[in-house]
């Protein structure tokens, strides 16, 4: 009976080694003469560095070694890092500095690394330097950046708009100037971090007979910091090895390439020692790239039974000091806001402003829950307006099953045509509302009400874009002990890539995962690929694994085909050995076939086949496949001390093909929670002079277990034609729509009041408020 593991909610391969606590980050490896990196960090917003004296730190015993930015040009190409990706609407270019020189642009900048023989003397060796700063105006408000006379971010510039662009399609303006309603508001979204449970770190290591450098780095692309290195050092990337070990979150800011890591590469290359540096808590809040304050204006014109008829508004991003990544959060942003839906005119206007804060790259969404926050609220303010039930308003916009592949009128950033390639909007909304009793909710709320409770509920729609190409390389090995090894460039990080690898790949050879070895996130192991982001890896990833694993397949029983004398249509792979079908105790070995393959000095290989049973593909996907999900949420609120707890989810999500139904629910829940930390709890806070507020785990608070509602999850399949696995991307479809979902709840729960909800996070102290002017009023 062959049992299928393709599609079953098989046990983690990685949990065995984590749960017994054989797990290995980056603070668990230990190099002989291993030496420890710490940072001295900008104070200030904004100022000029005058002078630097390394002379009392160098005096300090155990301390090996104080770099600056002019002991870093002597081992190196270019002191910046040139990472942006290509867009043409930049009006700026800022590349980050390895270590600041002469001006810092926000506290947190690197300008000093000192190491040292233990970290606690790396961190005195820090705060023995004498820095002399010239404090400059800051802008800290990205509002405040753009109006003319504003402070400079960067001492050079002329103002600190460092790109605008325009996403549009249609008429808007006539669609608007025609349409019977038209609805405005203004909204505004966080600023907020990835708080992973590991911070960052990495350690450098250089060989001392070949001089080839090892490089562990807790990053999510690898082969790409392998790259960069290379390009920095100016050195054959063949002599650079970039491993990623065991992961303690990412989230996305760990897919930049920061220059500590070029900086600990260099004090390798300086001392001849191995070097370590692991991020503290402090230095997370204040060093690594975060999401994204949005000032947006918007509104929506529908008819007079509430169709859209168009979309317009203007968004003001706030980038940060540098551009660590590109114009992907704003991006992402106004690209899903409607793709739910059908809007026939649509219009957004975006400036992106520097400003003296943390640069900003993707966090879990990369700016999508933003723009499903606002086009869900313009649907609430509508339907409230026309008196239409807000389900109601959805469903008469959601863009139909029968209508799939469904062309939008946008490209991606790439230039590739955005194309809803398949699923059921209205079907999935129809399953939250009858799982959350949608229509029987009204009676549960009036008799929470008798009872002195205030309740509410809300939904919200979702579109994300996932799998984004062009490819990711996998190589499918069997050795000669029958062993399968699996490699690719593609980054574990808590999403379980090695266990969903190895299914894809068991599902062709043999069934047995045990039998399978999954190495992921080596630069040493694999030549090209991007590694771990926009829920691309099992779109990516897993087609170049299934492709690779079937022509291994086919290798296999060609070959076997030969030393059993039997055809190869008759044969089926079983475990570790090829049977004959109907007759299993014909058989051969994977090690057997593998050593035949392997071949003998002066003999002919079986069947006149090529050598080895190894293959190493890269598909290569453009366009990216679409996940959706609908969300409907029940909150509770305490009207005198303005807490929302989130009591009920209900979540229906479509992710196409699901390789383990398990891992699936796994990531969706982690984003729900994400969801609600972000919109309830999450706020990284600035001073109006750039400094940061928010940087300790006391401040900037988190979701706990305790915290968590009862979540309830329903799937649906509709498998997408874009890749052999009919699979989507799932790892960030949790998030997107929770936002928007309980601000629709909690104005529900506050519909006496008439408490209108245009931003989150949504405080108890912002409840309170609005309630106090809804008292005023009244």
């Amino acid at each position: 009976m062959r049992t299928k593991v393709f599609g079953a909610s098989v046990p983690r391969q990685e949990d065995r080694a984590l749960l017994s606590g054989r797990g290995r980050f980056i603070g668990d490896i230990r190099l002989d003469g291993m030496l420890y990196a710490a940072f001295l960090r900008s104070p200030h917003a904004h100022a000029r560095i005058r002078s630097i004296d390394v002379s009392r730190a160098m005096s300090l015993s155990g301390v090996h070694a104080v770099l600056t930015c002019a002991d870093i040009r002597k081992y190196v190409t270019t002191d910046r890092l040139i990472v942006a990706l290509p867009d043409k609407t930049y009006r700026q270019r800022r590349d980050r500095p390895i270590l600041a020189s002469e001006e810092t642009v926000y506290v947190g900048e690197p300008i000093a690394i000192a190491i040292a023989e233990t970290p606690y003397l790396a961190e005195d060796a820090i705060a023995a330097l004498d820095v002399e700063f010239e404090p400059l105006p800051a802008a800290a408000d990205c509002r405040d950046a753009l109006r003319a006379g504003a402070p400079v971010a960067h001492a050079d510039a002329a103002d600190n708009l460092i790109a605008a662009f325009t996403t549009a399609y249609g008429d808007v303006d006539a669609a608007i100037a025609r349409a019977p309603h038209v609805f405005r508001d203004s909204f505004v979204t966080h600023r907020g971090c990835s708080v992973s449970i590991e911070a960052r770190g990495c350690i450098a290591a250089v060989d001392p007979i070949d001089a080839g450098l090892t490089f562990w780095s807790s990053t999510q692309t690898p082969l790409v910091a392998a790259r960069l290195l290379s390009e920095i050092l100016g050195r054959d990337e063949a002599s650079i090895r970039v491993i990623t070990p065991d992961v303690g979150g990412a989230f996305g800011p760990k897919l930049v390439f920061y220059a500590e890591e070029a900086a600990v590469a260099v004090a390798a290359i300086a001392t001849g020692k191995p070097v370590k540096w692991i991020e503290d808590r402090r230095e997370h809040f204040i060093a690594t790239t975060q999401e994204r304050d949005q000032y947006w204006d918007a509104e929506i014109a529908v008819d007079g039974q509430g169709k859209i008829l168009g979309v317009r508004g203007s968004l003001l991003h706030d980038h940060g000091a540098y551009t660590a990544r590109g114009l992907t959060v704003p991006q992402g942003a106004v690209a899903a806001m409607t793709l739910a839906y059908e809007v026939p005119a649509y219009r957004m206007d975006v400036k992106v402003a520097l400003t003296n804060k943390v640069p900003v790259t993707p966090v879990r969404g990369a700016g999508q829950p933003q723009g499903v926050f606002v086009m869900e609220r313009l649907l609430d303010h509508a339907a409230r307006e026309l008196g239409l039930d807000r389900a109601e308003i959805r469903r008469r916009n959601l863009v139909p099953a029968e209508r799939m592949p469904y062309t939008k009128q946008f490209v991606t950033r790439g230039g590739f045509p955005v194309v809803l390639d398949s699923g059921d909007y209205p079907g999935c909304q129809a399953d939250a509302l009858a799982g959350i009793d949608w229509a029987g909710f009204r009676e549960r709320q009036k008799r929470a009400r008798a009872e002195g409770r205030t309740i509410g509920i809300g939904l919200a729609n979702s579109v994300e874009g996932t799998g984004r190409g062009p490819y990711e390389q996998v190589s499918v090995r069997i050795s000669s002990s029958g062993i399968v090894h699996v490699a690719t460039g593609a980054a574990a990080m808590g999403q379980s890539t090695k266990t969903m690898l190895a299914q894809v790949v068991a599902e062709q050879l043999g069934r047995d995962m045990n039998r399978i070895v999954v190495t992921t996130g080596d630069s040493g192991r694999i030549a090209v690929g991007f590694g771990g982001f926009n829920s691309r890896q099992t779109v990516m990833a897993g087609s170049s694994a299934h492709v690779a694993a079937v022509k291994v397949r086919k290798k296999v029983l060609d070959a076997a085909s030969h030393l059993l004398e039997a055809d190869a249509g008759d044969l089926e792979i079983e475990g570790d050995r090829v049977i004959v079908k109907g007759a299993p105790d014909l058989k051969v070995t994977l090690a057997d076939v593998a050593r035949a393959m392997a071949g003998s000095a002066g003999f002919r290989l079986p069947g006149g086949l090529a050598p080895g049973l190894d293959a190493t593909e890269s598909v290569v996907i453009d366009p990216m496949t679409y996940s959706n999900a609908s969300a409907c949420v029940e909150v509770e609120i305490d009207t005198a001390t303005g807490r929302t707890q989130v009591t009920r989810v209900m979540f229906v999500h479509d992710a196409g093909r699901q390789i383990n139904p398990m891992l699936v629910e796994g990531q969706i829940v982690g984003g729900i929670v994400h969801g609600i930390g972000n919109t309830l709890h999450e706020h990284m806070a600035y001073s109006d002079e750039g400094d940061p507020l928010t940087v300790t785990l006391a401040d900037y608070t988190l979701m706990l277990a305790g915290m968590v509602p009862a979540i309830e999850l329903g799937h649906r399949e509709s498998p997408t034609p874009l890749n052999p696995l009919g699979v989507k991307g799932v790892g960030e479809s949790g998030v997107l729509p929770m936002a928007a979902a309980i601000a629709s709840a909690i104005e529900d729960a506050l519909t006496e009041f008439d408490v209108r909800i245009t931003r989150f996070p949504v405080m108890p102290g912002d409840i309170v408020a609005m309630l106090a002017t809804a008292k005023a009023k009244a």
